[in-house]
């Protein structure tokens, strides 16, 4: 896994950075490779595109997410290089967990819609520093990309190979409908011979007798 962390904070080397530090950190005890960059409203994000998972998090000032990070998926062209990226949300704050949940990440998540939210996490003040709290939301990140680059067990041949823009297109599917969809693309795949699974195949799948 390549990821990157994209945040803001107002403060330098205070609170979020540490966290953002300690997320990085486990993160690349799991073997991903990892970078942060803070965000700015205005700023070049397509260096994004080098990276397979992009985690995306800020403090909450008045009941707004830190402004730079929404300015950026607004104002840049940060959400252009996000488009099929596996993203991963967190925010700071002091606020109960259900007022969280349902005003502050959907700040960021209106923004995702054509993206797989690996995970998502609240964090409070007094949990910045807990590594416990921290290790869950790394362990969700790590299986839920473990998760989306790979064919779902169960499936008879995995000698079969996908083109990213096939594997991003099935996997932007509900879960549920997702599986459907690869088992009949194998049995497909399977009794044409075929053995690398493009956007063209996916359409030749959708249209033959077998469906899909």
């Amino acid at each position: 896994m390549r990821a990157i962390i994209l945040y803001d904070s107002r403060s330098t080397g205070g609170s979020t950075d540490k966290l953002i530090d300690s997320i990085g950190q486990q993160l690349a005890e799991t073997g991903a490779y990892v970078e942060k960059a803070r965000c700015k409203a205005t700023a070049d994000y397509s260096f994004v595109r080098e990276f397979d998972v992009v985690i995306l998090g800020a403090p909450v000032y008045y009941l707004v997410v830190s402004s730079q990070l929404l300015g950026a998926l607004v104002q840049s062209n940060l959400k252009r290089y996000l488009r099929n990226k596996s993203v991963a949300l967190f925010v700071t704050c002091g606020s109960p967990e259900p007022m969280a949940q349902t005003l502050y990440l959907p700040q960021l998540k209106i923004h995702l819609i054509r993206n797989r939210i690996l995970a998502e996490k609240v964090i409070h003040p007094h949990q910045i520093a807990d590594e416990e709290i921290i290790a869950d939301f790394v362990d969700e990140i790590d299986e839920g990309y473990r998760r989306a680059s790979r064919p779902r067990s169960g499936f008879r041949n995995h000698k079969i190979q996908w083109s990213d823009e096939a594997r991003e297109l099935v996997n932007n599917l509900p879960p549920f409908f997702a599986d459907k969809i690869k088992g009949a693309l194998y049995a497909y795949a399977e009794a044409n011979g075929i053995t690398y699974i493009t956007p063209e195949v996916l359409d030749a799948a959708r249209s033959s007798p077998m469906g899909m």
